[in-house]
């Protein structure tokens, strides 16, 4: 038994052998799902991710020394696993990290007696790891995939409302259509126009907001004892003390090397403007994704259904798009992704009820 497992707390049994067995191969396939994650990364992610693999790799090791060895038959990896695997060597994409930093929550090792309290300690510090590796990625998607996302759901939910409510009239298939093409150019580029108001108005309020350099030719003149440089790192945030000494430097390499010295932080602007997006890349994705999950309930009509008929399929396949929009918001942002899928779905579902509802009443009004 490994030095730092616990002391075995009954006999060990063939059940606890297929379990161990089984903690094997999913280890073994974990640490392969962050090598093939590497392989896509490079400088520090890279390393992390290795890092990770590394440490699936000691845990394995415990279990094979446990079972004395490499067992003759071993079971598959669990369904999550292998699905992680054949992302990860596919895509290598923000959706494995978030699904990986959910599986790494899950972990057996807590209730399990013949892991090491360290096991378990390290699966419990490997989700916060793959969040922190998650959260690189959505800073960088939170723009333009911001914009997608909920272009497509608005989409989906506002023209499936529109024509539930248009054909419960009973209007001619053709006038159902054409309200429905109407709503889709109508919100398209309502979506896209506002969607660049949005991103431009940030990105004008950081770049009013973020320091720039032009007080840079005057820093030589400055009194290196007394000077007013303090007070701009002090409203960054530095302490009087810290601010003080950080001027004292700053202004002291400006004289010694008879030149200016940018005092700006740069990362912080790019930072900022990574995390806004472009107003252009937004405006363009919104009114895209608006047009393509409007299009959806327009499809049996297209396609020369009418009725009934054309309004259930309607719902059928804006249901399983709001199904697929909502488990994607619900990957990116850690959370249950079926619980955000239904709740999208719930929400589609009853917008369009309310206007078929409202429908039916003018329908049999104006009849």
């Amino acid at each position: 038994m490994p030095a730092d497992a616990p002391a075995a707390p009954r006999p060990i049994t063939a059940r606890d052998r297929r379990r161990w067995a089984q903690y094997l191969v999913d280890e073994r396939a974990e640490a392969q799902v962050y090598r093939e994650l590497a392989a896509r990364r490079e400088g520090e992610e890279r390393d992390i991710l290795l890092a990770l693999a590394e440490a699936e790799g000691r845990h394995e090791a415990h279990w094979l020394e446990m079972l004395g060895g490499e067992p003759d038959r071993l079971p598959r990896p669990d369904l999550r696993t292998r699905v992680l695997a054949v992302l990860a060597r596919r895509f290598g994409s923000i959706f494995v990290l978030a699904l990986a930093q959910r599986a790494e929550a899950r972990s057996p090792y807590d209730a399990e007696p013949f892991a090491s309290a360290t096991m378990a300690a390290d699966e419990r510090i490997h989700q916060e790891v793959v969040r922190g590796l998650a959260a690189r990625g959505r800073r960088r998607l939170s723009g333009s995939f911001r914009a997608a996302v909920f272009g497509a759901n608005d989409g989906l939910v506002s023209n499936m409302a529109l024509v539930m409510g248009i054909g419960a009239t009973g209007v001619a298939p053709s006038f159902v259509l054409f309200s429905g093409v109407a709503g889709l150019l109508a919100g398209a580029l309502s979506m896209g126009a506002g969607e660049f108001v949005s991103v431009r108005s940030q990105r004008e309020l950081l770049a009013a907001t973020e320091p720039n350099n032009d007080a840079d030719h005057v820093l030589p003149d400055l009194d290196l004892d007394a000077n007013e440089l303090a007070l701009v790192y002090r409203t960054r945030g530095m302490s009087e003390a810290d601010a003080r000494a950080r001027a004292r430097a700053v202004v002291g390499e400006a004289r010694d090397a008879d030149r200016s010295v940018p005092y700006r932080r740069a990362a912080e602007e790019v930072e900022g403007h990574d995390v806004v997006g472009r107003d252009w890349g937004a405006a363009l994705s919104s009114f895209l994704f608006f047009a393509s999950g409007a299009v959806i309930p327009l499809v049996p009509w297209l396609f020369g259904l009418s009725g009934t008929a054309a309004m259930v399929l309607a719902l059928v396949l804006v249901g399983v798009a709001l199904l697929a929009t909502g488990a994607m918001v619900g990957l990116l942002s850690g959370g249950p992704p079926l619980r955000r899928a239904l709740r999208q779905l719930a929400i589609g579902y009853a917008a369009a009820a309310v206007t078929y509802i409202l429908g039916l009443v003018f329908g049999v009004s104006m009849g």
